[in-house]
């Protein structure tokens, strides 16, 4: 970016905050974050399945359960005060706390609950599977998830799963609580008011949406009345700036107060400035790519593993990702109950040549990547273009903006995808439903929210070994399940993982008390203030 670009950037930053060009530091009570949030599609917390959108989600709303970032092993209730669990491990009773109003100003009541888990399983949107492999559906849905009382909310599961599976469920997005009244006062063809809360919000968390324009900005109010303590900080505006040294310039100038989507060698130019800190958040996301087995190359088992050889792991971890990430190869994160630490590959060009010619590919294959069109999936996508020309494959990159790449993937209309997914939620369940399960590998079954199915990648024998791990409640035994779990999809399956992020954050100085969690939504706002 030259700099008069850059200069008129800024300028025109200073005009949309009010503020002064002249005196670049921002307002005390309103907090800058410069952020890619191409990505952001919806902020319905019943479709909302996008990095940017869930953790501008939680900033306003509330979950029934949640944890403590410092110890994602301790659940505890959030809106719930409390939970009893039947002696049939089926039915879960939640005492819902008192005194919590809605945006709107109406109570918050077990009612409301009800209905925004209903609504979940009845909008049919991608996350909804995290409620529906429940037992859940729009027919049996207001019998199994009901309101006794305006305290009480009663939910009965298909089957005795580990208790804490559930719970953990309930920490995700889609455990997050609407207001029922204003939902529906918008509703439109049945539509529980979907439409509406992709663009507005009805919470009853620290923020409010104030707008929301497309690779552009997202704006937020804070609750006064929020029942954990009113926001310091007034309000909280996230610029799309997805260039790094763009987001470098505008911290160290003060044009915003944090920069999230920093290289390494923008990382490395602020760790001497005085007025900048540098923080490191260890994340249960891993970068991969996925193989779509309809393509007749990738259908060929001996393929996969040679693409898995081809990846040069240290490379992409010690240069693009460096400090951001450390090379891992399982679908668990470090961190998780059961997580595989094993690492059978590397860069081995003679060895993936092998394999090709096994294979009946000796002279390699052409075949396309969809790349998001930002850092670091472009440099990475760009290392390994070059890796695999090594071994005659010819990988022509196919460049979008996130939210284009993921339709597209979701559609399972891609040869291959790079990306980077996150858990849902800290039980090890979350990410083997997705790398793992495939229960219908048809078009028409549209199962977007599972890694599998978009991949085509359809295995009896796996469904059955992650089915009856979710079942295990022998701590010991279940992380064992899922290690051979993660060992089989390693080496059968349409995954390359090679990485897993630290997100590294620049933060001004005078920006005390932000709350960066160790998931991709449970970074909170509402904490924050400015010296």
């Amino acid at each position: 970016m030259s700099r008069k670009r850059w200069t008129a950037g800024v300028a025109a930053l200073a005009l949309a905050f009010g503020l002064s060009a002249a005196r670049a530091e921002t307002p005390k009570d309103i907090l800058v974050m410069a952020k890619t949030i191409d990505d952001l599609i919806t902020l319905d917390p019943a479709q909302v399945f996008e990095f940017s959108g869930a953790e501008i989600q939680a900033q306003i709303y509330d979950r029934l359960v949640t944890y403590p970032v410092d110890d994602v092993s301790r659940l505890m209730g959030h809106i719930a005060e409390s939970w009893q669990v039947s002696d049939d491990g089926r039915t879960f009773t939640f005492k819902i706390r008192d005194g919590i109003t809605f945006h709107s100003g109406a109570p918050l009541t077990a009612e409301d609950v009800a209905f925004s888990l209903q609504r979940v399983i009845k909008l049919k949107q991608t996350p909804s599977f995290i409620l529906t492999q429940f037992g859940f559906t729009p027919e049996n849905v207001a019998e199994r998830i009901r309101a006794r009382d305006p305290r009480t909310l009663v939910v009965t599961l298909d089957k005795p799963y580990a208790p804490t599976f559930f719970l953990y469920c309930l920490t995700a997005g889609v455990g997050s609580v609407v207001d029922m009244k204003t939902a529906l006062a918008q509703e439109k063809e049945g539509d529980l008011g979907h439409e509406w809360l992709k663009t507005h919000s009805a919470g009853s968390g620290a923020f409010r949406l104030v707008s929301w324009k497309p690779n552009e900005s997202v704006i937020l109010d804070a609750n006064p009345d929020y029942w954990l303590g009113a926001p310091k900080i007034k309000r909280v505006i996230i610029r799309h700036i997805p260039e790094s040294a763009t987001q470098r310039l505008l911290i160290e100038k003060g044009d915003v107060d944090i920069a999230r989507d920093l290289l390494p060698d923008d990382i490395e130019a602020l760790r001497n400035n005085p007025d900048i800190d540098i923080i490191s958040v260890p994340k249960g996301t891993v970068f991969y790519l996925g193989l779509n087995l309809k393509n007749e190359y990738l259908a060929h088992p001996k393929v996969r593993l040679a693409l898995k050889y081809l990846v040069p792991y240290e490379k992409i971890v010690n240069t693009v990702l460096k400090g951001q990430a450390l090379v891992h190869q399982a679908f668990l994160p470090m961190g998780f109950l059961g997580a595989l630490e094993d690492k059978p590959f590397s860069y081995d060009v003679a060895r993936a040549k092998e394999l090709l010619a096994e294979a009946g590919y000796g002279d390699g294959f052409a075949i396309t990547m969809d790349v998001a069109s930002k850092s670091p999936i472009k440099e990475i996508a760009q290392i390994i273009q070059a890796a695999w020309a090594e071994a005659g494959i010819r990988l022509e990159l196919i460049p979008g903006d996130a939210k284009q790449t993921l339709t597209k993937y979701r559609a399972r209309n891609h040869d291959i995808y790079i990306g980077r997914w996150g858990a849902d939620y800290q039980d090890p369940h979350s990410n083997a439903d997705s790398f793992a399960l495939n229960p219908d590998n048809s078009d028409e079954a549209k199962l977007t929210g599972k890694l599998a199915w978009r991949n085509s990648y359809f295995d009896p024998e796996l469904n059955a070994m992650t089915e009856a791990a979710v079942l295990e409640k022998d701590p010991a035994k279940r992380a064992e399940m899922y290690r051979e779990i993660q060992r089989k999809v390693q080496m059968e399956g349409p995954f390359v993982v090679f990485a897993q992020a630290i997100e590294v954050i620049a933060q001004r100085k005078n920006v005390k008390g932000m709350i960066w969690g160790p998931s991709f939504d449970a970074h909170r706002y509402f904490r924050a203030w400015k010296e």
